[in-house]
């Protein structure tokens, strides 16, 4: 018998079918991944199995039964719990008072120890042993937060897990100890569903597979049954030769040179030469320093050191003026923190680099930038039909080509910097934002971007520059490094001498 099911299930929104007769069911103790490009109608499916949505045709059971989930407090009632990407944990309280945080079984008055003792059960149960339950959250990295919240969900005696995305901005050690967590609750008779577009993990930790695309079933297979390939195949209803785009060797010269680059105490003497035309990854997990060297090639940082120029002009580090100043420009992968302007719609976020270009006496120039984002948008491959839209509603891939969309343009290509381009990125949209940075490099830019996906850097790198604990272990040109060598520089570099 099923935990929970849904069969013939359909969801309209006006004219539009975005769930078409899904129809899948999940078992005890099973780990189910839900894959799909943004739009595949995953969150909808989600939303349904937690009673936000009531679905317009089918049914959803539980244990058998069928019966409507009313809200999602009826669907903790029946043990369906939801651990969102958003994290619902208020930062300045501390870790037991998340934990039971809107617990309908606390009473008003209650015994604190006994509360204490259930929450320590449950951490240490979550490999948390060492966290202690006064630890203000706003103190905790991301993955450990991820953990408890999952530990707040076992308090309230949850059976079903669903995971939306929990590893998107974690490290690998991170990862690990969700994944151990997640066997944890498989050993215990616990079910859970993992929505990730991380389709290493799905072979990874999950036992199944149901695919969705454009609102339909595509098929559920076990993990064992079927490879990386099959999977991006029942995704796309493409192959996965035409993820990344055909390469072509157009370096032009240096454009970027980077000497004794030194960020106490993260990076050590880095130096880098990148050339016009190219894309060059700097390989590395968090902690590695990548992204310290982006950051501070940006002017991000203040303690950074070094000499950096560009195109031969001398670049002062410490100052996002400077930087900008010889056009070179970052794309952060905290699009909602540093890369857009949520609130505001596609087209104002795209003309928000250009409006001192496009005003006269101080006045904007609304025509002029309109026909500007217009055309921004067409460069990035963003339907013109969705400037006015809120940036809030669009998927990640489309948010990711407003933050390139908006620092293109120029009548002088330079250096774009980006960190985790495709980080919270669909399968689909993936492949988009590769054809874009190829369309760059055609361009004349140079891109320097960091990333911790081993196949997106072979994938799309020129040149590979592999990093651990802030220096460069190695360096390597299109096609001289393999996937096991990569991990061993980044992972342990003794291990690849």
């Amino acid at each position: 018998m099923s935990v929970l099911a849904v069969a013939g299930v359909t969801k309209r929104f006006g004219p539009n079918a975005v769930l078409k007769n899904v129809s899948l069911a999940l078992g005890a103790g099973e780990v189910r991944a839900i894959c799909g490009e943004n739009g595949a109608g995953k969150s909808t499916l989600v939303k349904i199995m937690t009673g936000l949505y009531a679905p317009d045709e089918g049914a959803v059971s539980v244990d058998g039964k069928a019966l409507t989930i009313e809200s999602p407090q009826h669907a903790q009632q029946l043990g369906i719990a939801l651990v969102a990407q958003e994290l619902s944990l208020p930062p300045a309280l501390s870790v037991l008072d998340n934990i039971w945080l809107g617990n309908r079984e606390v009473p008003l008055f209650h015994r604190r120890a006994a509360l204490r003792r259930r929450a320590r059960a449950t951490l240490d149960k979550l490999g948390l042993a060492d966290l202690a339950l006064d630890t203000p959250v706003s103190a905790l990295s991301i993955g450990r937060r991820q953990l408890v919240e999952i530990a707040r969900m076992l308090t309230r005696e949850a059976r079903v897990f669903i995971l939306d995305e929990p590893t998107a901005t974690l490290s690998d050690v991170e990862i690990e100890r969700i994944f151990a967590a997640l066997r944890t609750l498989k050993a215990e008779g616990k079910s859970v569903i993992y929505i990730t577009h991380r389709l290493g993990e799905v072979f990874d930790i999950c036992d199944t597979v149901s695919v969705l695309r454009n609102g339909e079933l595509i098929g559920t297979r076990p993990t064992s049954e079927i490879d990386r390939g099959t999977l991006m195949q029942m995704m796309l209803g493409r192959s996965m030769s035409e993820m990344y785009p055909r390469w072509e060797d157009k370096s032009d010269g240096a454009m970027l040179r980077v000497k004794r680059l030194r960020v106490p105490p993260l990076v050590h003497d880095f130096d880098l030469v990148a050339a016009r035309g190219t894309v060059t990854c700097l390989a590395g997990q968090i902690g590695s320093g990548a992204i310290t060297v982006l950051r501070a090639l940006a002017g991000l940082i203040a303690g950074a050191t070094g000499e950096v120029s560009v195109q031969g002009t001398p670049m002062r580090l410490r100052s996002v003026t400077k930087a900008q100043a010889v056009n070179v420009q970052f794309i952060s992968e905290d699009r909602a923190g540093e890369g857009l302007f949520l609130r505001l719609n596609a087209g104002q976020n795209l003309i928000a680099t250009k409006l001192r270009e496009h005003c006269r006496f101080g006045i904007l120039l609304r025509g002029k930038l309109r026909s500007v984002a217009a055309g921004l948008a067409a460069a990035v491959g963003v339907d013109r039909t969705r400037l006015r839209s809120p940036a809030d509603e669009l998927s990640g891939g489309n948010q990711q080509k407003l933050a390139f969309g908006r620092w293109i343009g120029s009548d002088r290509p330079g250096v774009l910097l980006m960190n985790e381009p495709t980080r919270g990125v669909d399968v689909g949209a993936r492949a988009e934002i590769y054809r874009l940075i190829r369309q760059f490099c055609d361009q004349g830019y140079c891109i320097v971007m960091a990333s911790s996906d081993i196949e997106e850097v072979l994938g799309m790198a020129d040149v590979v520059v592999s990093m651990y604990r802030g220096r460069q272990v190695a360096r390597y040109r299109r096609g001289e490094v393999d996937m096991q060598r990569l991990l061993a520089d980044i992972t342990h570099p003794v291990a690849a001498a």
